[in-house]
Order: structure tokens, then C-alpha cells, then sequence
């Protein structure tokens, strides 16, 4: 009943608008209605593009003053400092390039705005203009190309020489696995077609009969990543394409069923110290500030307050995926070697799973 009331209140309010529109029209009759723009007109466009101008500046303004400390922050990869070098170099370059052309687009809107008896030139061509304004963009755009080739080029850089750990993501609508190598460091082969073994124990489809796979350790609430050593990603997709991205590493790479991707980077700050860096507390604190305010609201209605949040770096996944895409994430603790050999020293292995009953 209430979608039926509504409905017909904004039937009636569109009835409404539209009614006072032919007002107004009928109101204007004695005024000009020619279709060919007036100098009165032409000074009014003018006037409000350069009005147009100023505040697409003073948004900019405002943006940074507003959302710049909505940041990422430190990198806590080897290769985020390149990642986060290459992103300030691109947007320094396109804020310098809108800031001109958007000034020079408006000014000449008005400077060259329509009046009465003025003629306009008509200019063929000029060989020189039109070679100052292809080369510039040419040479920066293809010195920013090979710098983006250079970093990807480092970035990408899988190899088993310097011993790194292999990991492998796997991917579920709306869930995240991760799968290690176990004690001889080799991940089993695996398929989806094994998924149905042991019970449903068999969760990323490892095949027993590979002698590889009988110590992997598959956890699915939470990923340890030794600090300091080199991991190589292999990530697969049981369902649809799902994106790896975890983003205080500054590493993303898709998720396709039926092919291996691959990504590697060497954690550089582990989970402890990452929460004592200013920008990261900072965030912390506003984001409490927020939830404390929220808990108010949730108290006075009756509800369960919300607990403070505490930072941890987070695996998401960066593709519309389904309906619950925007919960498909998991937690990574970065730490010591240590840390980490006591870790999956506790952890079960593929044989000791589908051993248990």
C-alpha cells in the first residue's frame, strides 16, 4: 500500500511540474524566442563558463583539502615505492595538463564568444602549431610508456633463484584460499574436477595422486606471509573472474578459470609495524571516531554497538564477481620467519585432512 501511495504522489507531483512549466512558457510570450543567440545571450554563456571554470578549480581545491589524507599510505611491498612513484608522476602530469587546457578552453569561450557584426576568421591550417601540439604529447606520453615498461618489467620479475615461498590464491565466489607449498615448497597439481573428493574435504581440488600435493596446507580464514622474503603468487578461479588485489602492496592480478596467473612481491613491513605508522594510526583513529558516533545511534535503537576497528592488510577482490563481491576478502598478517615457521608448523596438511575423520 505504501509503494502504491507513493507511486501516485510522484505521479502527482510530475503532473505538477509539468502544469507549472506551460505556465512559465505562457508567461514568456511577449518575450524573444528567437533560436539565433543574441549578444546578450553570448555574454551570459561567457560570463557563466568562466564561472564554470573557477569552480571546477575550487572543487579541485577543496578535494585535496577534503579527501587528500585518503590515502593508502606506505607501501609495504619492494616494488610499491616504483608503483607509487609511476601514479605521481602520471597524475602530476595530468593535473599540469587539465589545469592549462581547461583555463585556455574556458578563457577562449569567452574571449571569442559571439557579437554582433563580428566575423569570424576562418584560420586553414599552420604547420608549425600543428607540429608543436602532436610532438609534446608524443614524447611525454612515450616517455611515460617505457618508464610504465620499466616498472612493470621489475614488477613482474617470477623466478625461483632467489628462493622465494610459493603461494597459491584460489578464488570462489565469495570466498578467498590460499594454498602452500607445505615442507618441500611444490604445490600438488590441482583441478577443479577434485573439488568432490574426501567428503568435500579436497576445498581447492588438489590431486591425490600427486605426491606433491600431500603436504599443502590450505587455510581459509586467514593468510601469513613471512616478512622480507620473496612470495610467489600462482592464483586460480573455481567459478567466474575474480581480481586479486591487495592494495597495500600495491599487487593485483585477475583470476581466471581454467589458467594459472601469477604475481610476486616481497613484503617489506609486517602487520605490527604497519600499525604503529602514523598514517596508518591516523586512519585508524578516524575511522573509530566514525564507528563511535554509529554505535551511538546503534545503542539508542537497541542494537549491538560496533567494535573498534583494528588495521590489517587485506586480499579483496577487485571484480564485479556477484552479489556478494564486496565482501569476498581476507585477512594477511605479514611477520617474522619465525612467526611464520611457528605458524605452519601448527597448520594441517593435505594428507593429515583427509586423513581425519
Amino acid at each position: 500500500m505504501t509503494a502504491l501511495l507513493t507511486l501516485i504522489v510522484l505521479i502527482l507531483v510530475g503532473i505538477a511540474i509539468w502544469q507549472m512549466t506551460k505556465i512559465f512558457e505562457l508567461s514568456q510570450v511577449k518575450s524573444d524566442n528567437s533560436q539565433v543567440a543574441n549578444d546578450k545571450d553570448n555574454n551570459l554563456n561567457g560570463y557563466l563558463m568562466f564561472g564554470f571554470l573557477v569552480f571546477i578549480y575550487l572543487l579541485t581545491i577543496y578535494s585535496f583539502w577534503k579527501w587528500g589524507h585518503v590515502v593508502l599510505g606506505t607501501p609495504a611491498s619492494e616494488h610499491g615505492k616504483d608503483v607509487d612513484q609511476l601514479m605521481f608522476i602520471s597524475m602530476v602530469l595530468i593535473f599540469i595538463v587539465q589545469t592549462i587546457t581547461q583555463a585556455l578552453l574556458h578563457y577562449f569561450a569567452f574571449k571569442y564568444r559571439g557579437q554582433k557584426g563580428k566575423k569570424a576568421l576562418f584560420y586553414a591550417d599552420n604547420d608549425k602549431l600543428e607540429f608543436i601540439w602532436t610532438i609534446i604529447p608524443v614524447v611525454v606520453l612515450a616517455g611515460l610508456i617505457l618508464y610504465g615498461l620499466y616498472t612493470w618489467t621489475n614488477i613482474m620479475d617470477i623466478n625461483d633463484e632467489d628462493d622465494p615461498l610459493v603461494v597459491e590464491l584460489y578464488a570462489q565466489q565469495f570466498n578467498w584460499k590460499a594454498r602452500y607449498g607445505g615442507a618441500d615448497n611444490v604445490l600438488g597439481d590441482a583441478n577443479v574436477r577434485f573439488l568432490q573428493d574426501f567428503d568435500g574435504k579436497n576445498l581447492v581440488g588438489i590431486d591425490a595422486s600427486d605426491p606433491n600435493g600431500m603436504d599443502d596446507v590450505v587455510t581459509t580464514t586467514e593468510i601469513h606471509l613471512p616478512v622480507g622474503r620473496k612470495i610467489n603468487f600462482k592464483m586460480r578461479s573455481q567459478d567466474v573472474l575474480h581480481s586479486a588485489y591487495m592494495p597495500h602492496f600495491r599487487a593485483q592480478m585477475n583470476c581466471v578459470p581454467g589458467m594459472i596467473t601469477q604475481f610476486s612481491f616481497t613484503p617489506t613491513i609486517t602487520t605490527k609495524e604497519m600499525r604503529l605508522d602514523p598514517k596508518i594510526a591516523d586512519k585508524v583513529l578516524r575511522t573509530n571516531q566514525i564507528r563511535a558516533e554509529k554505535s551511538k545511534e546503534l545503542i539508542a535503537k537497541g542494537e549491538e554497538s560496533l567494535e573498534p576497528w583494528e588495521f590489517d592488510y587485506i586480499l579483496l577482490c577487485n571484480k564485479i564477481c556477484g552479489k556478494s563481491h564486496y565482501n569476498m576478502q581476507i585477512k594477511i598478517i605479514v611477520e617474522t620467519e619465525e612467526e611464520f615457521n611457528k605458524w605452519m608448523s601448527e597448520q594441517q596438511t593435505f594428507k593429515q585432512t583427509i586423513a581425519a575423520e
